[in-house]
């Protein structure tokens, strides 16, 4: 009687590796996004916590630890597990592993160092392990990318974006990607390296983009925008001290998707201002973990619009979701002059998603390094 084999092989795909398998192809990425946020709408996966909307489990460090050896608890200093199961054409899991540490810089070091575990659905055995900074960068630049696709205005020229490093490079990526007539690009910077580089790779990547302006505040990178960015890093806990949009900079149209540290003042938070985000049951989960108010302890937007349904300033039913608007059971963009905010959690579903996709061209292309598991497993 013939038994099937016990041996387990896996890839292992280094970061240009994945590059090679088409991890920075931002269209394809927008598109397997929007095909991602159609199954979450319709309930076709699973993410940790207690309602299987969690972002990860993260280990953070006390202030003051007996123990001399312990990390410190620097700006974004943690360790997190992300895992997730997504069905429809995907049908995998996996697994992005965080580690991150904002004084990497210093070291010449990304902030965050990632690595992504992408399994079999079925038995749970290893697919790939994977460099996953482009992966987790691509993806959560691709996300504004579908917001624009069905909520910003078709004719937007005009991008506003703050922080130019990694995650500005993907947005403004993904918005040309939905939104071609894009020709104009404000930044703002902190330091004149983060900006050179972000200009220089501007002008090779998209040489459509004939103005490029650096401005000095923020009211400069939303004022006249069509489209808005913030993609900061910075101190959480104060959210007074949080990048703030203000209801009388912001044009009739605009666009603003935030995947970063942000606040809004009170005319912004007025009913006929659209809000929307990524995946509700996030929030929801992030609000039910958190001690209130919430936006103290997690930056993100959406966070605070959780505050705000808590504190009675607006409803759950004023909370769009885009994966309804995705389904095509909400409507996108009603009209020209709708302002409309999104806010950019990040799930680890959105790994799962472009993962699976990377590692499938991986294999079509035989890229990557095999791996042995085993042939026959010792325990049983």
């Amino acid at each position: 009687m013939m038994t099937a084999s016990t041996r387990i092989d896996f890839i292992y795909l280094s970061e240009e590796d994945m590059i090679r398998a088409g991890v920075t192809d931002m269209p394809a990425c927008v598109d397997c996004m929007e095909e991602m946020f159609g199954l979450l709408y319709h309930g076709d996966y699973r993410m940790a916590g207690p309602n299987s909307d969690s972002h990860g489990a993260a280990i953070s460090f006390p202030e003051n630890s007996p123990f001399p050896d312990m990390p410190k608890p620097t700006a974004d200093r943690r360790f997190m597990a992300m895992p997730a199961y997504l069905g429809g054409s995907f049908r995998t899991a996996g697994m992005k592993w965080y580690g991150s540490n904002i004084a990497n810089r210093d070291k010449g070091l990304p902030r965050s160092i990632l690595t992504f575990v992408l399994n079999d659905a079925d038995t749970g055995a290893p697919l790939a392990f994977m460099s996953a900074n482009l992966l987790s960068a691509y993806r959560t630049g691709a996300i504004p990318g579908v917001g624009a696709r069905h909520l910003a205005r078709k004719d937007s020229r005009i991008v506003g974006v703050m922080g130019p490093g990694v995650m500005a490079k993907t947005t403004l990526a993904a918005f040309i990607a939905a939104c071609p007539l894009i020709d104009t690009v404000k930044v703002k910077g902190r330091g004149q390296k983060s900006l050179d580089s972000f200009i220089s790779w501007l002008k090779a990547t998209y040489p459509q983009v004939t103005t490029i302006q650096i401005v000095d505040t923020i009211e400069e990178v939303v004022r006249g925008s069509d489209l808005v960015t913030y993609c900061n890093s910075g101190a959480v806990g104060d959210p007074s001290t949080y990048p703030m949009v203000k209801r009388e900079w912001v044009s009739p149209g605009t666009f603003l998707a935030m995947p970063a540290l942000c606040n809004i003042d009170d005319a912004m938070q007025a009913a006929d201002v659209r809000k929307v985000v990524d995946n509700t049951g996030l929030y929801e989960a992030w609000f039910e973990e958190l001690p209130k108010p919430a936006h103290v302890h997690v930056p993100i937007i959406g966070v605070k619009f959780m505050d705000m349904i808590a504190e009675g300033t607006m409803t759950h039913a004023q909370l769009e979701d885009i994966g309804k608007i995705v389904a095509g059971e909400a409507p996108g963009r009603l009209n020209d002059d709708e302002i409309i905010i999104m806010s950019v959690g990040g799930m680890p579903v959105e790994d799962v998603a472009w993962g699976t996709v990377v590692y499938r061209n991986a294999i079509e292309k035989g890229i990557g390094v095999p791996l042995n598991l085993w042939d026959e497993p010792v325990l049983r």
